[in-house]
């Protein structure tokens, strides 16, 4: 399944926790325990064409093919002048003035929200639908010139008259009071709470993405996508619902799960997060509300429903230095866009289930890129569970640890993850003494369900294995020669991305 990370071109579909290989002709660097596989190639930020598996089931930092889409342009410059005054009495009165906005992107060329209004000319045409539109012409003419002289009559009228005709307004208009549990009452809660994100590398690329208040120290939670280039040296900012901006800095960062901490420079007093949901109780039809910035405009709420759960989903931000990151997603069709990546994803209590980290989309191209696309109505989350332990990882040792079975698995989609032959740079495709060597697991076999998960690709066994801890004992169902068979595997651990 081709998805886009917020924003990113999609990687094609990567390789299983145990280390997995491309292919026996793939070099990729040896790695103890699981590994993703050789880094995605990216074909096309969107939110970057993402790769997963062949059945479906990540945000971003937009910058040329990042993940989020950069905020627009400013508008600049004044209303134009509204021109000579009408004479008294014309009919119809010219149209009012309308504001000239900054023309051009980034090279001056091109209008960014329009230019000023300017009536067209009349084009002489006979008959047909030229016809129509000089009859509705006329037919305006004469109803205002009715209008006029009723009006007239009626002031004539009330000149003579000693009653009054103002009529009072409402006063109950602004005492409207929303029920628990309505999306205006999630909205308002949530709001504060969830910031715009946005990150500037040392190259002066960057773009938007969103996060959330994660606890009242001032970490921030986010995709690991949307602060890349900010990781090393850079610029990092969060800005709330009020406007309040902060200097941030990364605590931590995982690749491979797309999830990252920053934290509030002189954070302030009083903040509070949002409240985390259980995402393993989540079912398909549930109620979605979507918090973030797409292509830039912060505060947006989009809603919908879960549409599918356990989507294996791999994504990229699209850059060479990136590593594919897989999940076992929520999937809803709340409208999510470049920006949103990193954002909540509520349900109708307002508790947070997900981060905002991926979509499908029909172009071609990244979002972030030249030919920029939006939602279609597939959109993909981290499960919060997930997103929750990895962020408690980072915040205490700044360093993501992944569960692994210590085998190489093939990248190829078919009928599910097949131990390669040979492991990456000719190394075991079996980790000596590691979790499926100690299982019985050989070169050849092939696992088609981790518990009661049918996995179908290396990449779906990787997203399946992620969600459990190192430590965690797994049953994995595999064939050898025609034959199935079971063994019970306790994963092991790799500790960072590299």
């Amino acid at each position: 399944m081709s998805t886009e990370n917020e924003g990113t071109a999609v990687p094609p579909a990567p390789s299983a926790p145990p280390v997995p290989v491309d292919t026996p002709a793939a070099s990729v660097p040896p790695e103890q325990g699981v590994s993703p596989g050789p880094d995605p190639v990216d074909p096309h930020r969107g939110m970057a064409p993402v790769q997963g598996p062949a059945h479906p089931q990540e945000p971003g930092v937009p910058q040329e093919g990042a993940p989020t889409a950069t905020l627009p342009p400013v508008p600049s410059g004044a209303p134009e002048a509204a021109g000579p005054a009408p004479e008294a009495g014309a009919w119809p009165p010219p149209p009012p003035a309308t504001p000239s906005y900054a023309s051009g992107g980034e090279g001056g060329s091109g209008d960014v929200w329009g230019s000023s209004y300017q009536q067209p000319a009349p084009k002489p045409k006979s008959g047909g639908r030229g016809g129509l539109v000089a009859a509705v012409l006329v037919a305006a003419l004469v109803a205002g010139g009715v209008g006029g002289g009723i009006g007239y009559w009626a002031a004539d009228r009330n000149d003579d008259s000693t009653g009054s005709t103002t009529v009072a307004a409402s006063q109950s208009g602004g005492d409207l009071k929303r029920d628990p549990g309505t999306v205006a009452t999630v909205a308002a809660t949530a709001l504060p709470s969830t910031v715009t994100i946005e990150a500037e590398g040392s190259n002066g690329e960057g773009g938007t993405g969103t996060g959330f208040v994660f606890d009242t120290q001032g970490h921030i939670l986010t995709n690991n996508h949307v602060v890349a280039q900010a990781v090393d040296s850079g610029k990092l900012s969060a800005t709330f619902s009020n406007g309040k901006k902060y200097d941030a800095e990364v605590v931590g960062n995982a690749q491979g799960y797309d999830v990252a901490v920053i934290k509030l420079k002189n954070a302030p007093s009083g903040l509070k997060p949002l409240r985390l949901g259980n995402s393993d109780e989540i079912a398909v039809g549930d109620s979605t509300i979507a918090i973030g910035a797409p292509f830039g405009l912060s505060n947006t709420v989009t809603t919908g429903i879960i549409s599918a759960k356990n989507r294996p989903v791999a994504s990229s931000d699209g850059s060479a230095q990136s590593k594919a990151s897989y999940m076992s997603a929520l999937q809803t069709d709340a409208s999510i866009n470049p920006g949103n990546s990193g954002g909540p994803l509520l349900d109708a209590n307002g508790s947070v289930i997900g981060i905002n980290s991926a979509i499908q989309s029909s172009s071609g191209g990244g979002l972030g890129g030249t030919s920029q696309s939006g939602s279609i109505g597939l959109g993909f989350a981290i499960p919060i569970n997930q997103a929750k332990t990895v962020a408690q990882q980072l915040i205490k040792t700044g360093k993501p640890v992944y569960p692994v079975i210590g085998a190489s698995v093939s990248l190829e989609e078919g009928t599910g993850a097949k131990i390669t032959e040979q492991g990456a740079s000719g190394s075991d495709a079996v980790t000596p003494n590691g979790p499926a060597a100690k299982a019985g697991l050989k070169p050849g076999d092939v696992i088609t369900k981790l518990d009661d998960r049918v996995i179908d690709s290396g990449p779906t066994l990787i997203g399946e294995i992620w969600t459990h801890k190192p430590g965690d004992t797994v049953k994995l169902t595999y064939t050898r020669d025609g034959k199935q068979q079971t063994a019970e595997v306790t994963l092991g651990q790799r500790e960072g991305d590299s």
